[in-house]
């Protein structure tokens, strides 16, 4: 992907079930970067198709929201990829992500963009090939549905640190937009969300998923450059300008081409929406 290609900001992205129609244009209200209708899990078999066809029928052009749809072992599968393609719909989340003709269905239904989400040993077997369809803009971290596929029980962040890493590691080399985390389950623990939101941001993740709407104001403040990382970036800037290309040091430190970089990538940050 050409540096010059701006992708949206996806800081929180925010899950609404797919059978709450009533509660989409709240969603949308809540200050999230993006908001996921969830066909998939948030609903229960036997009410998919109406779900589905709820979703059709409120989709308008300006809306635009990401469709998480049923995976491609499912009755459904079919089905939802109708929406593909329909107004309103930037993006299809595509759920255990683990084969690259799946994405590229997708794709060929009409879908404006592709997340892949990775949540099994085979997807993360398959990410070079995930991450290398076209379409595909970032992969989303499915930590949850991971640990049961890989039999883990109460894994800790230092255990699932490495498949974090898988993805970075290979949307860096795809060409693709940094990955989205995974959710944090405990609605009421802000210290914890936090934690995660952080962890997130040393890491590289672009944004997080989100299963509340009360997470989205933690996740947008903790995902975006602090008040201190601007005014050290924008000192970097100010000081590397003066130079005119010799030696500088800012805050006691060297500023080299990796320190400037950084620095300019924290102010484009700043800037941005969501």
């Amino acid at each position: 992907m050409s540096a010059a290609v701006r992708l949206p900001v996806h800081r929180s992205v925010l899950f609404v079930p797919g059978n709450r129609a009533d509660r989409f244009d709240k969603a949308l209200a809540a200050g999230a970067s993006a908001v996921i209708i969830d066909l998939e899990d948030a609903v229960a078999p036997a009410d998919k198709p109406a779900a589905r066809e709820a979703l059709r029928a409120w989709l308008q052009p300006q809306h635009r929201v990401i469709v998480r749809i049923n995976s491609v072992d499912t009755p459904w599968f079919a089905d939802d990829l109708s929406l593909a393609g329909a107004p309103g719909v930037a993006a299809v989340m595509v759920p255990k992500a683990e084969r690259a003709d799946t994405l590229a269905a997708v794709n060929a239904g009409g879908a404006r963009a592709l997340l892949p989400l990775v949540e099994s040993g085979a997807g993360l077997a398959g990410l070079a090939a995930l991450a290398g369809v076209p379409g595909v803009q970032r992969l989303a971290f499915g930590s949850i549905d991971l640990q049961v596929d890989l039999g883990m029980r109460d894994a800790t962040e230092e255990e699932l640190l490495p498949f974090r890493l898988q993805l970075l590691l290979a949307s860096r080399l795809a060409g693709i937009g940094a990955p989205l985390d995974g959710v944090s389950t405990a609605i009421d623990d802000e210290a914890r969300l936090v934690a995660d939101v952080q962890r997130a941001r040393r890491l590289g993740f672009a944004g997080k998923l989100c299963i509340h709407p009360k997470q989205v104001v933690v996740v947008n403040q903790h995902l975006a450059p602090s008040a201190e990382e601007q005014a050290w970036a924008r000192r970097v800037i100010a000081a590397a300008g003066a130079a005119n290309g010799a030696a500088v040091a800012v805050d006691g430190k060297m500023v080299d081409k990796p320190v400037l970089l950084r620095a300019e990538a924290i102010l484009r940050e700043a800037t941005a929406a969501g």
